[in-house]
C-alpha cells in the first residue's frame, strides 16, 4: 500500500470524524443535524481507526497534524462518553431482579415489534409470540393485514387496543393483563397515534403504560425532529407531574444517547434498563454495521430487570425486543438515586419544545391532510 495514501487518508478520516461530531452539536432540529446522533458507535469505530492510523506517522507531524489529532481525540472522548453507558463497563441504572419463590416474583414480559407494514411474514411474529409468551405485545407499523394475522393470538390476549393504519404509524397493543380505560391519543400530528392506558399487574398494583411511535427526522418523513422530541418530552413531563408509576415503550425513532432521550429521562425520572448492560440495537436488520437502538423501554424505579433480549428477525427492518421486568417496590428508593435529575434548563427547554412541537404538528397535520386529499 502507498504509505502517502494511508497518511493523507488517515488525516481525511480524522477531519471527517471531528467535523461530524461538532456538526451534531448545532442547536438545530433539522434532520441533517439530528441524524448524526444515531451512528455514534460507527463514528467511534471509524474514529479509532483514524486515531491509530495517524499515530503511525507521528514523527512526520507538523502543527496541522498535531491540532487535528487533538481535535480527533476530544471528539472521540465525547463519542465514547455517549456510548460507554450502554456497555457492561458502566454502573447499572437498574439492578438485576432478585430470586424469589414462585408466586412471589411478579414479573412482566413486554415485547416491542416494529413489524414493517409491507412485511408479509406475519406468521413469524405469531410463532414468536406463541413461543415466548410475553404478557404485553406492542406492534408498530401494523395495519389491517397485521391485525387480521394477529387475531389468532387473541385467545391468550383478551385485552387489546387496535389502531390499524396504512401510513406506517399503525399500532396494536395485546395484553394478558387487564387494561384499564385505554385511550388512543394523537399528541402532535393528527394521523400519528399513541396508546395511553393503565395496567393491572399480577400483584394487583395499577401502573401506567405508554406506547409511542413518533415521526422520525429524515429526508423522506419529517424535515425536523421537533414533533418527535416534543411528544416524548410531553409524555415524560406528564408522568412526572402526576407522580405516576409508569412504563414507556415503543419505537421512538431516536437513540438512547440523543440529547432529547437523555432530557426525557431527566424530566420523567424513568430508568433505562440498558445502561450498564448492552445496546440492544434493533435497526437495521439487513445492515449489521449500520445498527442502532430505536426500540426502547423506560420504567419507574419500582421495577428491576430479569432479562432484555433482542428477538430473531420476523422479516421486518427492526428486530423485536423483549424485556422482562420484576415488580420490586422495596427497591424503589434505592434505584431512584440512579435516576437522572432535571435541571432548570431542562424544564424550560421542555416547555419550549412542547410549544414548538404543537406548532410544527399543526403544520405537518395540514400537509398530511392535503396529501391525503390529493391522493383521494
Amino acid at each position: 500500500m502507498d504509505l502517502s495514501l494511508l497518511y493523507y487518508g488517515a488525516q481525511w478520516l480524522a477531519g471527517f470524524i471531528a467535523f461530524v461530531t461538532i456538526w451534531g452539536w448545532l442547536p438545530l432540529d433539522n434532520w441533517w443535524v439530528r441524524g448524526v446522533e444515531f451512528p455514534r458507535i460507527q463514528i467511534m469505530v471509524l474514529g479509532v481507526i483514524a486515531w491509530v492510523s495517524m499515530l503511525m506517522f507521528w514523527p512526520d507531524w507538523q502543527l496541522g497534524q498535531w491540532l487535528l489529532f487533538i481535535a480527533l481525540s476530544l471528539t472521540l472522548a465525547f463519542q465514547l462518553r455517549m456510548v460507554l453507558p450502554y456497555t457492561k463497563l458502566w454502573k447499572k441504572e437498574v439492578q438485576n431482579a432478585k430470586d424469589k419463590p414462585e408466586g412471589q416474583a411478579h414479573q412482566l414480559k413486554i415485547m416491542v415489534s416494529n413489524v414493517l407494514t409491507p412485511n408479509d411474514k406475519t406468521q413469524k411474529l405469531v410463532d414468536l409470540v406463541n413461543q415466548r409468551q410475553p404478557d404485553i405485545l406492542i406492534t408498530l407499523e401494523s395495519d389491517e393485514k397485521w391485525e387480521k394475522a394477529l387475531h389468532q393470538i387473541e385467545v391468550d390476549y383478551p385485552y387489546t387496543v387496535k389502531v390499524p393504519l396504512d401510513n406506517l404509524y399503525g399500532m396494536h397493543l395485546y395484553s394478558k393483563l387487564e387494561l384499564i380505560d385505554p385511550k388512543v391519543k394523537y399528541l402532535m400530528i393528527d394521523d400519528i397515534p399513541s396508546i395511553h392506558t393503565q395496567l393491572r399487574l399480577q400483584s394487583g398494583r395499577v401502573i401506567w403504560l405508554y406506547c409511542l411511535h413518533p415521526m422520525p427526522p429524515s429526508p423522506t418523513e419529517a424535515d425536523k425532529s421537533t414533533t418527535r422530541d416534543a411528544e416524548l418530552l410531553m409524555v415524560g413531563k406528564h408522568i412526572k407531574d402526576n407522580d405516576q408509576t409508569a412504563i414507556l415503550a415503543g419505537d421512538l425513532n431516536d437513540v438512547a444517547w440523543s440529547k432529547t432521550t437523555r432530557r426525557f429521562q431527566r424530566i420523567s425520572g424513568l430508568l433505562d434498563p440498558r445502561i450498564g448492560r448492552h445496546f440492544i440495537n434493533t435497526f437495521h436488520v439487513k445492515y449489521p454495521f449500520l445498527r442502532w437502538a430505536l426500540d426502547h423501554i423506560f420504567h419507574s424505579a419500582c421495577f428491576t430487570v430479569v432479562d432484555i433480549q433482542r428477538m430473531p428477525s420476523i422479516g421486518s427492518d427492526h428486530f423485536p425486543v423483549m424485556t422482562t421486568l420484576q415488580y420490586e417496590p422495596e427497591e424503589a428508593s434505592k434505584q431512584e438515586q440512579n435516576a437522572p435529575t432535571a435541571q432548570t434548563e431542562d424544564i424550560k427547554e421542555t416547555e419550549n419544545k412542547i410549544e414548538e412541537g404543537k406548532k410544527e404538528g399543526t403544520k405537518v397535520s395540514k400537509e398530511h391532510a392535503e396529501e391525503q386529499a390529493d391522493f383521494s
